[in-house]
């Protein structure tokens, strides 16, 4: 099994189909499905059940999927490791963070990193899910969760706290909560269940059974515009928020903290594109 054809039948078993596989690796669905029925006929053995909701792996597609696992991992330590070695302020540096920290303290860093070496390409992937920087999804991460991994680098960056918002439209048709009520006739917007589960049961301490949820977002800077719109209360980050004119603070003895993390993989820090990314976010971080 070659390495090109471990690619593409690691996308097939991670997306569940052809069309994903493709989209996620960018090449075509064509070449995608040739790729792997030549690795079927090579190993003599069918590796996934072709269904009408996707392809399934075989028993022998879960062994292919541990071997081809294997490569991947070593392919992309050596290309971490011939990234370590590198001087050259240039080329690409793939950076993962939220919408709302890429909004209000990663564009200042990049602005001057910019200024400073314009050859370095800043890929930018703003979501809630981790990146998994072992795999290459990104080179550097902007996390609220410090990793465990011993093969990753973190630097604590910031600390900052969420607090109760509404509208202040919101506030003037229905009245600010009462403490203790598992917020009662009120409603709320929280994040998804596969994001903050946490949410569904408390905001800043307050059990929130009583309420009604109106929306539920994926997004930081979607919960705070739909606060802004006036559908519920949430929790937003008392940086951005407390400076909102159509926002008010509800009960603002009350808050929680959470912690900013710069994540990068140790095979990297001394890759001086990466490093010289890693500084500039590092020295607007310390100015906050």
């Amino acid at each position: 099994m070659d390495w090109d054809s471990a690619r593409i039948f690691l996308g097939i078993y991670r997306a569940g189909t052809l069309r994903g596989a493709a989209a996620l690796l960018q090449v075509d669905q064509a070449t995608a499905g040739r790729r792997l029925n030549g690795m079927e006929q090579a190993l003599g053995a069918r590796l996934f059940l072709r269904t009408p909701t996707g392809y399934v792996p075989t028993p022998a597609g879960e062994l292919a999927f541990a071997a081809a696992e294997r490569m991947e991992h070593a392919a992309d330590q050596l290309q971490r490791q011939m990234q370590g070695i590198d001087d050259r302020l240039c080329g690409v540096v793939r950076l993962a963070t939220t919408d709302t920290m890429g909004k209000h303290f990663l564009m200042v860093a990049m602005q001057r990193l910019h200024a400073v070496h314009p050859d370095i390409r800043v890929v930018l992937s703003t979501s809630t899910q981790v990146s998994n920087l072992t795999r290459r999804e990104a080179d550097l991460a902007v996390r609220t969760i410090r990793p465990s991994s011993p093969d990753l680098i973190s630097r604590h960056l910031t600390r900052r706290e969420v607090g109760l918002y509404a509208a202040k439209s919101y506030l003037k048709l229905r009245g600010e909560p009462l403490p203790d009520t598992a917020l009662a006739g009120h409603d709320l917007v929280i994040y998804q269940r596969s994001i903050s589960p946490s949410q569904g049961v408390a905001l800043c301490g307050e059990a929130v059974g009583n309420a009604r949820v109106a929306m539920e977002v994926n997004s930081g800077l979607m919960m705070i515009e739909a606060v802004r719109a006036g559908l519920g209360i949430g929790e937003l980050p008392t940086h951005m928020a407390d400076s909102d004119p159509l926002l008010a603070r509800i009960w603002p003895q009350r808050a929680e903290a959470y912690d900013i993390w710069l994540v990068l993989h140790g095979d990297l820090n001394r890759t001086a594109r990466v490093r010289a990314v890693a500084d500039a976010i590092v020295e607007v971080c310390s100015e906050m």
